[in-house]
């Protein structure tokens, strides 16, 4: 009798290109872990959390690492170390890409350390893995008792001969004239990130809507696995420790206060001294016999208001911290050649934002390797 007993879903994200999502296989002491599965390209997703908060902690500790596996594709590194170490700048990205998506969909007061891991275990030529990745998590998610409140994904949409494609290949991708990632539930559209050498606003909507339309797909998929899982319910958690008396009070004594600083258009240094002292004027007023688990809380409360005035402010006054209004640019500057000694520089300046930029030329010795598990390529262009 097979120890195994998989649960797994199949779909079409367009053109016969079939995707199976698998779990009860592979990584069975993880809270959630699923396989995603498109032609030879497969990526294992797990992911595991703690059942209480650390003591004291304030915030919510999620870390998304996404990696390649050079073994994936039977290839080892041409690096002098020949083994995988970090991640790659590439993997970097890919990790926020996921990270950025997933975050928002946790409950605001869970603060459980949660780790979500994907990785490339077998690679297709054809088949781009990080447009599977965040399908992946969301999937390893859906099917554990971690108490996200909503399944996602994300797509790849790329344009070729006027033609969308939902998660093209490299091949098409090279041929693409552009390369959006969305990512999005059922209903939402929670981020959009690409580039374009030029794109008209109805194509960009056009690629959206489409890219919209292939995850509820996947979403739907998934909502089918977890459903062959059984799980019915996600798992309770130790909530922070709250005291809306004392939210009221703060929130009485500093709102008009916090106010008048954020409609005063001061600079950004006097605009945070300004909010550290009502800070300090917040802890003066509410008296040092206050217990201690409410002074842990002033800070939170005294954010969190920081939070809506402005907020309000910006979408009810259309004015911004710095006074601009919401369809107002900063003031930009560029400078060149403001160094005497490297072959090219410029100074770029917004606002208060600042870029020194330099560039060096070199001969073709000079080349660097980008390696992942896919490819290796030399580039004559790359950045430090």
């Amino acid at each position: 009798m097979s120890l195994f007993n998989p649960k797994s879903v199949t779909f079409d994200i367009g053109g016969g290109r079939m995707v199976t999502i698998e779990t009860g296989k592979m990584a069975r002491q993880a809270d959630g872990a699923v396989t995603v599965r498109q032609g030879n390209c497969i990526l294992l997703a797990t992911v595991v959390a703690n059942k209480e908060p650390k003591p004291g902690q304030g915030f919510f500790p999620l870390s998304v690492d996404y990696q390649e596996k050079f073994g994936s594709a039977g290839r080892i590194p041409g690096s002098f170390f020949k083994r995988e170490a970090r991640l790659n700048d590439y993997e970097i990205l890919t990790s926020r890409l996921i990270d950025r998506a997933l975050r928002p969909l946790f409950p605001e007061d869970y603060l459980c350390e949660v780790q979500v891991l994907i990785t490339l275990i077998s690679s297709d030529e054809e088949v781009m893995p990080d447009s599977l990745a965040c399908l992946a998590a969301s999937a390893a998610l859906a099917v554990s008792d971690i108490p996200i409140q909503e399944i996602i994904s994300e797509v790849r949409i790329g344009r070729v001969n006027g033609e969308l494609i939902i998660n093209p290949s490299r091949t098409q991708l090279a041929a693409s004239d552009f390369e959006f990632i969305i990512a999005a539930t059922d209903k939402n559209i929670m981020m959009v990130e690409g580039e374009s050498n030029e794109c008209q606003e109805e194509d960009l909507i056009k690629a959206i809507e489409a890219g919209h339309e292939a995850i509820r797909l996947q979403v739907k998929a998934q909502q089918d696995l977890r459903g062959l899982v059984g799980i019915t319910a996600k798992r309770e958690y130790t909530k922070p420790y709250r005291n809306e008396a004392l939210n009221e009070k703060i929130t009485a004594f500093a709102k008009d206060k916090m106010y008048a600083i954020a409609a005063a258009a001061s600079a950004k240094f006097e605009r945070s001294d300004a909010f550290k002292a009502l800070h300090q004027e917040v802890v003066d007023f509410l008296g040092e016999e206050l217990p201690d688990e409410d002074k842990a809380l002033i800070g939170h409360y005294t954010g969190d208001l920081q939070y809506y005035v402005v907020r309000d402010m910006i979408l009810h006054e259309r004015k911004r911290l710095d006074g601009r209004g919401t369809e107002d640019i900063r003031q930009l500057e560029m400078e060149i050649d403001n160094l005497p000694t490297p072959h090219g520089s410029a100074l770029f300046t917004r606002g208060e934002t600042q870029s020194l930029t330099t560039v060096t030329l070199g001969t073709p010795l000079d080349e660097l390797l980008m390696e992942s598990a896919n490819k290796s390529d030399y580039t004559n262009f790359f950045a430090l």
